[in-house]
């Protein structure tokens, strides 16, 4: 007797590049579930184009989306209810700006389909986390039979909003660190001695590296101020950072500080090799996937409590892969100063940083995943 495949839709109201390996090992796990998986997805908007972050799998269906720009925001319609009727399951990234979601989760869908919502809980980044926008993503949180978490910071959201817990997939989200790990074994260590002596560390100093964009939440001010503290007690110490953004101007006056070098946009072996050159990774703002390059390449994170983290930030375990301080340059200042000197201690917490990467991996993802929908698509609708 054949058994019939169940059938699980993913929406995307765009297809991001970094997910392609995910999508495509999702597939595959899937299949071996004996689900076919659809991949569903739309454009990029003409605010989102110039970010140039998009990317194609030949097997997923391209839909046209409707947009409208109404104030500071885009709203979004995708024509997919035709694709998704015979689906037993539809996963939906939770975003309030997605029209097309509402039918669906208002119940309006074919009865015996599942719908999942897959995302973030809140928006850790909003101007206004008590505002109307929040309260409303808030409301909908329930409107789902299945959740797929971002992380466990995600999950306690979730079910402090009344969702049942056994109804919660935490994804641990990830990208596919080989690459990395790779350009990190391919810098050889001569190279990583004339990076460090290119910038004037001496044997033995410390370099604090920071990777990302430059923006606002990254609060570089503080991690300037920090430093400036640091090299007065320890002038050996220096300064790297990697990435561009709107906030470089902020860097303007530390530019020909003997302890400061800014490295610009890096990819590849090149990041890797100043990564390779650096002790400590400092990120006094956001916290988001740059996290798994900490880990990756044993360099510990410090930040801080308080700024607008992304729910990655769960994987930071304060005093055991990392160090968490309160959000003032003078606090973030002394917790660098101590790993300066400490260094066993900051040995230790790079030890615990890489065996920290082994739990967050694009695989592990992927099995996490396919083991919810498969959980999914065999549990009764919740409503």
């Amino acid at each position: 007797m054949t058994v019939k495949k169940r059938q699980v839709a993913i929406l995307q109201h765009r297809l991001l590049h970094y997910r392609l390996g995910l999508f495509e090992q999702l597939r595959a796990a899937c299949t071996a579930r004996d689900i076919d998986l659809a991949l569903i997805h739309g454009d990029a908007t003409p605010s989102e184009a110039v970010r140039k972050d998009t990317g194609e799998l030949p097997w997923a269906t391209r839909v046209d989306n409707r947009c409208w720009h109404v104030g500071d925001r885009d709203l979004l319609w995708q024509p997919f209810a035709s694709l998704v009727r015979q689906a037993d399951a539809v996963v939906l990234m939770q975003e309030s700006r997605l029209l097309s979601n509402y039918p669906w989760l208002f119940g309006l869908g074919p009865r015996s389909t599942r719908v999942a919502y897959w995302g973030h809980g809140r928006n850790f980044q909003s101007e206004a986390p008590s505002g109307l926008r929040e309260r409303w993503k808030q409301r909908m949180l329930t409107s789902v039979d299945w959740w797929f978490a971002y992380t466990d910071m995600t999950a306690d959201i979730v079910r402090d909003a009344g969702f049942p817990g056994e109804r919660i997939t935490v994804l641990n989200n990830a990208i596919d660190n080989r690459g990395f790990e790779a350009d990190l074994a391919s810098v050889p260590d001569a190279d990583v001695q004339a990076l460090r002596a290119s910038i004037g560390a001496e044997d033995g100093a410390c370099v604090g590296v920071y990777c990302g964009s430059l923006y606002p939440d990254k609060r570089l001010d503080v991690m300037i101020e920090a430093c400036e503290q640091v090299v007065a007690r320890h002038p050996s110490f220096r300064l790297v950072i990697i990435g561009d953004g709107p906030s470089r101007p902020d860097l303007e006056r530390i530019m020909d500080k003997p302890w400061f070098h800014w490295a610009g946009m890096r990819r590849g072996r090149e990041k890797a090799a100043w990564f390779r050159a650096s002790q400590l990774f400092l990120n006094p703002g956001l916290v988001g996937l740059h996290i798994l390059d900490s880990f990756v390449a044993g360099v510990p994170m410090i930040t801080t409590r308080d700024a607008k983290h992304s729910p990655e930030v769960a994987y930071l375990e304060d005093g055991v892969n990392g160090v968490v301080t309160d959000g003032n340059a003078r606090s973030f200042a002394e917790a660098v100063e101590r790993l300066v000197v400490d260094v066993p201690q900051r040995q230790a917490l790079a030890e615990r940083a890489r065996e920290a990467a082994r739990n967050y991996t694009l695989d592990a993802m992927v099995q996490r995943f396919a083991d919810g929908l498969a959980a999914c698509v065999a549990t009764p609708r919740l409503r």
